[in-house]
């Protein structure tokens, strides 16, 4: 039973109360351990307490908490800079610090609008950038995430993303499809002198963890660049390693001119991020946008850089690329002799398996996504599902599994797939999972 005094609107996959996290694992006041393989929703990329993380958090903690960024600069905010700059090319050699995924989009589009002087900004079919007011104006892809919360803020015109399965389609007839109803939409909708940015994940999360083609994200940047138009990635869940690199854009080749990070930078310490150049950070007139906590809590920013550090010390980024090609070529056999897999796809260590409706519930898959989970879940694996019919399983351990990890997930995946086949050959009523239940 959920604590009563917590709010009903959090929904909950588990009612696990772990005690402990190490590693890949959470574990209960039994000791038993749970398979991890959501990360906190892509935020545990350095795995649970992991060591290093939680000896700066002490160190920090003991030394100085908070030194407002507005009044001081504290050591740590430094120190995190020069990490972060570290890792990011010269493009994107200013930041900006602050609390949340929302609040770092947020920052993204300020800057944007402010240093172009137009309003508007395209986002993609499928975004998720958070959920505060203007975050919310930038998601589409779910209508639970907006529900009864307009009106919202103006100035958002969203544009087709190249999603290939789900037209049906090649992925270069998806391309070619979203680059003309884009310029389209420059045509039709916000003309390319008030248009601010082009926003958008270079895999969708919360859309259904579909990779943007490479020729699209590079039909992006020509288009920017051809209409003065700012090319902004939100990478609050595809940074610090996730996709097989340290960024997503570092696999594309294409380098935005704005780029927002958050979860994993913090390994499950509130921080966020924004970079751009510094002639474009200049041109966000000082004092026209702040915050208390950003670049003031000291242990947040401590244990961001600490996460960067492991990062690159441990080569997870290059770990997860190793892992994600074997997580993919697991699941791709296992699509090939189960119907019930429409899709396999991802990168690095963010894997999307999209399920048929093989229950035939008429939703589009979302019954057989949930049946599998909970099987999952009855053998201690936790996964979670996305997209807009939620029939995608998604695959985001920590970037610290071994391969012995990501097998046993696998064979309990594996066997929940069969059960599944099994009800959908003697028709069932499927249990509701503990999540729609809360």
């Amino acid at each position: 039973m959920v604590y009563e005094a917590l709010s009903p609107v959090w929904s909950h996959l588990t009612e696990l109360k772990p005690v402990r996290g190490e590693g890949v694992r959470l574990f209960d006041a039994a000791g038993r351990a749970w398979l991890d393989f959501t990360s906190g929703i892509g935020v545990t990329n350095t795995g649970h307490a992991h060591p290093k993380v939680v000896a700066a958090i002490r160190e920090q903690a003991g030394e100085l908490l908070f030194g407002q960024v507005n009044i001081v600069v504290t050591p740590a905010a430094e120190a995190l800079a020069r990490a972060l700059t570290g890792v990011l090319p010269p493009e994107l050699g200013s930041l900006f610090f602050s609390n949340s995924g929302a609040e770092a989009v947020e920052a993204a589009v300020k800057l944007a609008r402010h240093a172009t002087g137009r309003p508007n900004v395209v986002v993609f079919q499928g975004s998720f950038h958070g959920r505060t007011a203007q975050a919310m104006a930038l998601t589409t892809s779910k209508t639970a995430y907006r529900h009864r919360y307009q009106p919202l803020p103006a100035g958002v015109v969203v544009a087709p993303f190249p999603y290939a399965y789900r037209y049906g389609w090649s992925e270069e007839a998806a391309t070619d499809f979203a680059l003309a109803e884009l310029e389209l939409l420059l045509r039709t909708q916000t003309a390319p002198d008030e248009t601010a940015a082009f926003l958008i994940e270079p895999v969708l999360g919360e859309g259904g963890y579909v990779p943007a083609p490479p020729r699209f994200l590079a039909g992006l940047r020509r288009l920017a660049d051809e209409h003065g138009v700012l090319l902004v990635f939100d990478e609050v869940q595809t940074g610090f390693g996730r996709t097989g690199s340290m960024f997503a854009f570092e696999r594309y080749g294409v380098v935005p001119d704005v780029l927002a990070m958050a979860k994993g930078l913090g390994s499950g310490l509130p921080i966020s991020a924004v970079a751009a150049a510094p002639a474009l950070m200049a041109r966000w007139e000082t004092g026209t946008h702040g915050g208390t906590y950003g670049g003031g809590s000291t242990v947040p920013l401590a244990a961001a850089r600490a996460t960067i550090e492991v990062l690159l010390e441990e080569r997870l980024p290059e770990n997860a690329a190793r892992l994600g090609e074997r997580l993919l070529g697991a699941l791709r056999a296992l699509q090939a002799e189960r119907p019930v897999i429409g899709d396999v796809r991802g990168l690095g260590l963010m894997v999307g398996v999209e399920l048929t409706d093989a229950l035939g519930a008429g939703d589009g898959g979302k019954a057989t996504a949930k049946a599998v989970q909970a099987a999952c879940l009855q053998e201690r694996l936790l996964l979670l599902t996305c997209g807009p019919s939620d029939n995608v399983v998604r695959w985001i351990p920590p970037l610290v599994a071994s391969e012995a990890d990501v097998d046993e997930a696998l064979a309990i995946f594996r066997r929940a797939l069969d059960g599944v086949a099994g009800a959908a050959r003697t028709p069932a009523q499927v249990a509701p999972s503990q999540e729609e239940r809360a």
